[in-house]
């Protein structure tokens, strides 16, 4: 999967002499909570978020009037808040990639780059949500955790013992396990029975490390 099949497409954009206020504004309407900024020529310069605008912003314990207030915020502008040259990734990119960046960098949005034009934006909620379609979350099934061997064919092994029960697989995942002999797999099965396919699973080798019938 490519960050263009997840990604937001034409999102809403800023200027970077918008006030704060404005922006702030315009993030609570349109429920954006994060605005890529472009210059003049529509070229990406930098990123705003919810967070930067709100501590921009007086707290409300300031001893300021409201009018204060509001001429502080009007001489604001986005470009003195927002985070400059961000991280950016193409839409050809894998999900997997843009979500390692997101973590390795401790952010929450990628803008999405077509050459210089900014085409998309691939947040964290986006993420989420292909992890929710990935382990058919909103479905129902046996959900297996296992501990199996790390050699070649264990996948294989596995899913034909599945598939001999006629039991038809949703969703399987591997992840690390304890060490580098073994991998844990998580697999969701529907189309069989939960006792069966726990002794299945153990004839063929496979530690059963959770188990449950969802839905």
């Amino acid at each position: 999967m490519l960050v263009f099949e997840r990604m937001t497409h034409n999102p809403i954009t800023i200027s970077p002499d918008t006030p704060v206020s404005e922006a702030l504004q315009l993030v609570r309407k349109r429920n954006a909570r994060r605005l890529p900024v472009l210059d003049k020529r529509e070229r990406l310069i930098g990123l705003v978020t919810e967070k930067d605008l709100l501590y921009a912003s007086p707290s409300p314990a300031t001893s300021l009037s409201m009018h204060e207030i509001s001429y502080l915020l009007s001489k604001l502008t986005v470009d003195e808040v927002m985070t400059r040259h961000p991280i950016t990734v193409t839409e050809d990119t894998p999900i997997e990639e843009a979500a390692r960046l997101m973590m390795d960098n401790g952010i929450d949005a990628l803008p999405v780059m077509r050459g210089q034009q900014l085409v998309g934006i691939v947040t964290e909620t986006d993420l989420f949500k292909t992890f929710i379609e990935l382990f058919s979350a909103r479905e129902g099934g046996v959900r297996l955790t296992l501990l199996v061997p790390e050699v070649r064919g264990e996948l294989f092994t596995l899913t034909q013992a599945i598939s001999e029960l006629g039991g038809n697989i949703l969703s399987l995942g591997t992840f690390q396990g304890e060490d580098p002999t073994n991998r844990l797999l998580t697999v969701k099965v529907v189309d069989v029975d939960e006792a069966a396919l726990i002794a299945k699973m153990q004839e063929v080798g496979a530690e059963v490390i959770d188990t449950r019938t969802i839905g």
